[in-house]
């Protein structure tokens, strides 16, 4: 009967656990939900700025229409002679392609968010050697033109400047119906021999812009060798896409990052000549925030449990030790206080640093819990001792949350202390006799 008792009150201590898992649990959803207000306000200032940049090009394009007679069978099975259409283009790549640029960063504040913006001030040198287009019977070409894709024009900044050959163009808005590259720019060339089929020239074009931007830069690698080049004083990069750098350095000063990627490698040129739904393979760098705070408190979050499990375990250890019986409401009150931790931790680091939100949560909670529990134990020295446990917790969280690669390790190696701990303290303990002088 004694030992059912004891068994019922690690019963009710669990069942308690479980309890505060609610509120552990609604406190990940306040996070996930100003994530979501945190995405709007990025989506916001795309939608009055620019959004995320990708440019694609420079390429030469010749549109083709081409007619053919086909046989037409009607619904009494009669055959007729019929004339069918068919529109596409020629796409040619740039031998050589050589983007440089340099990101200038700037933040924009929508409420609490910050979100990263950007202007690029690039400068592309394309090489394209001849070129002949195939003569095909019923097909007649019409007049090629370069294209270069933008994934959002509003980013450009002012007129950008081409020179084609030395001689200087004026870029017009669209590109036709070349799939694969978004909206952006064309300027009509010459240089072919006669509609019926022909040759591109060997030509070599420079074409300057400024183009605004959100977040993100991406650039398609077309060329046969694309070499591209990015740097910014932003400390803080994420380098993504297909294809890494092949010679990066980041430090305080900003980034600098280089890529040099052959079509033998990329898929780029055959995704924008056959694919239509695809978007084609690309080099890119975002500009990200040191510190995501919303990542940052989601993982401490996924840690509370942790720290109600191993804080109830020093009470019924301290339970069947000093024989001091607490109460299942005083667990309650506990839990509770070590829960609100990672709602206060959310809330002021959006308005101060992150680790100065921490300081302020984890002392807050512990000052409390260390005066609630004095008279809990009935001691402060009692109470100043559990206080000196959540301490080493708290300390133990924020390294796992500052040490992200080292974070499972560190984390197992934690448990595996508080359990060798348990164990050491309760290795004499009668637990027949425990049970027994249960009341």
């Amino acid at each position: 009967m004694k030992s059912l008792k004891m068994l019922l009150r690690f019963a009710i201590v669990g069942g308690l656990i479980l309890l505060l898992l609610i509120p552990l649990m609604m406190i990940k959803g306040v996070i996930s939900e100003r994530q979501s207000y945190r995405d709007e306000a990025y989506l916001r200032v795309s939608q009055s700025r620019a959004g995320a940049q990708t440019l694609t090009g420079p390429v030469r394009v010749v549109p083709w229409t081409e007619t053919r007679e086909v046989e037409v069978v009607d619904a009494a099975g009669n055959k007729t002679k019929g004339v069918q259409t068919e529109q596409s283009y020629w796409l040619q790549m740039p031998s050589r392609l050589q983007v440089d640029g340099r990101m200038q960063p700037d933040e924009r504040r929508i409420g609490l968010f910050r979100v990263p913006v950007y202007s690029w001030n690039a400068k592309i040198t394309a090489e394209f050697s001849d070129d002949d287009y195939p003569i095909k019977e019923g097909r007649v070409y019409g007049t090629p033109y370069l294209a270069v894709g933008i994934a959002d024009v509003r980013g450009l900044v002012g007129s950008p400047r081409l020179q084609v050959d030395g001689a200087a163009l004026t870029l017009q808005p669209g590109i036709g119906d070349v799939t694969g590259m978004g909206k952006g720019l064309h300027v009509p060339l010459r240089g072919f021999d006669t509609p019926a089929g022909g040759v591109l020239k060997a030509s070599k074009l420079e074409l300057a812009l400024v183009l605004d931007g959100t977040r993100s830069l991406a650039v398609v690698p077309v060329g046969d060798d694309s070499r591209i080049a990015i740097q910014s004083p932003w400390p803080h990069p994420s380098f993504g896409g297909s294809f890494l750098p092949n010679q990066r350095t980041v430090g305080e000063q900003g980034f600098e990052a280089q890529w040099a990627v052959s079509s033998l490698a990329s898929q780029a040129q055959r995704q924008l000549r056959e694919s239509k739904d695809v978007e084609p393979e690309t080099v890119s760098v975002e500009l990200v925030n040191p510190v995501d705070i919303y990542t940052q408190a989601d993982r401490a979050s996924k840690y509370g449990i942790l720290f109600i499990l191993l804080t109830f375990v020093g009470f019924i250890l301290f339970e069947l030790i000093k024989r001091l019986r607490i109460h299942p409401l005083q667990y309650l009150m506990v839990g509770l206080a070590l829960a609100i931790f990672f709602l206060l931790l959310l809330s002021l680091s959006e308005h101060i640093p992150f680790w100065l939100a921490y300081v302020v949560s984890a002392v807050a909670c512990i000052g409390v819990q260390a005066v609630y529990l004095s008279g809990v134990l009935k001691s402060w020295t009692r109470g100043l001792g559990f206080a000196g446990m959540l301490t080493v917790l708290y300390g133990a969280l924020y390294g796992l949350l500052i040490s992200e690669n080292n974070a499972l390790l560190m984390g197992s190696l934690l448990l595996f202390g508080v359990l060798a701990t348990a164990m050491w303290i309760t290795r004499k303990i009668d637990w027949y006799e425990v049970g027994a002088s249960l009341k």
